[in-house]
């Protein structure tokens, strides 16, 4: 009887991995919720394996349901001092021949945990891939160089467009709608661009893209995807510029459509761009239809890339259970470390 795996799933907000050390506040309530939502689905896709023994960091502030009985919790705030996340991580992946992580990309963060844990045993996207997803111009730059639309952006020291319409303001690193800004005009995006630089923050101009704001759930591995499913994005402007997140709709589109082909090939296109995406990625995009189809939304020429998300997203919560298929375990089981010098061009 061969071993059983040992799997440790850690997602950094309900485990603690955003708290300073010593620092024991409870996380923004929000992103809490969203991080407990895609820990508990993905642990409940694992605990259905009977040759998988499934750890996961937890915290006072988000300990494990009743439902994940078989789900083996560490605390990672027992002895109310933790560990920086990417050093506490390390520590805990030893035992385990696993590592599942689900972290924002900002200031680093997903990539150091990465490099944290031995190639073999991570599960998801290789470190190469997670910097320049991480970082919305790489992207951009690395998209653009493979003829996929993205969003026409400004940085200080380039020429100044003339066009009109509205510019978007956000992190260059940030993670779903944190401190994104819309702003009437370029001149006003600038203004805010140049502000921020002066606070020291890292942040990108881009032209607002008009449009319904979709996302794909994609399968990775090595140079191929598999398109999941199409979700529409809950996304709110505010009065006054602000952008927030309000949650996903999933499964909006049929796969096998004339759209869902196109967008199929659409993911192809990224993957090959971006080498090492691996595991479960995210891809948000905004779709500019052509004209009505019923049924459909048009064609895939339209769709404008603004972010790849090398990680589990909010979209992930109930796929496994639309499509009939438990994701987690085809992605444990597909898990392959990236050869080295695969990683990037």
């Amino acid at each position: 009887m061969s071993a059983k795996k040992k799997v440790l799933v850690y997602e950094c907000i309900s485990g603690g991995g955003l708290a300073a050390t010593g620092d024991c506040a409870p996380p923004d309530a929000g992103l809490l919720a969203q991080g407990v939502a895609m820990r508990d689905a993905l642990l409940a896709d694992l605990q259905q394996l009977d040759d998988v023994i499934v750890s996961c960091v937890a915290t006072r502030h988000a300990p494990l349901p009743a439902n994940l009985r078989r789900v083996r919790p560490i605390l990672a705030d027992a002895d109310g001092h933790p560990l920086a996340a990417a050093d506490f991580l390390a520590r805990e992946a030893h035992g385990h021949d696993c590592v599942w992580a689900i972290a924002p990309e900002g200031d680093g963060l997903l990539a150091a945990l990465a490099a944290a844990v031995a190639p073999e045993r991570w599960i998801g996207c290789t470190p190469p891939a997670i910097r320049i997803a991480a970082s919305k111009t790489a992207t951009r730059a690395r998209l653009a160089s493979h003829g996929i639309r993205v969003p026409r952006a400004w940085a200080p020291g380039r020429p100044e467009p003339e066009s009109a319409g509205p510019w978007v303001v956000k992190p260059d690193d940030g993670a779903g709608g944190e401190q994104i800004r819309v702003h009437c005009d370029f001149a006003h995006a600038r203004d805010d661009l140049l502000a921020r630089g002066g606070q020291g923050l890292t942040s990108t101009a881009e032209t607002w893209i008009d449009g319904i704001p979709l996302s794909l759930s994609l399968r990775c591995s090595r140079r191929e995807a598999e398109l999941l499913s199409i979700n529409r994005q809950r996304i709110a402007v505010a009065t006054d510029g602000s952008l927030a997140y309000r949650g996903v709709d999933v499964g909006v589109m049929a796969l096998h459509g004339r759209t869902g082909r196109r967008l199929a090939a659409l993911a192809e296109r990224i993957t090959a761009a971006i080498p090492g995406l691996a595991g479960y990625v995210g891809v948000d995009l905004v779709w500019q239809p052509a004209a009505e189809v019923p049924g459909d939304l048009g064609d895939a020429s339209h769709a404008t890339v603004i972010e790849v998300n090398p990680r589990l997203t909010c979209a992930y919560v109930g796929l496994s259970a639309a499509l009939g298929r438990n994701l987690a375990a085809e992605i444990l089981r597909a898990h392959q470390p990236e050869p080295v010098g695969l990683v990037e061009h």
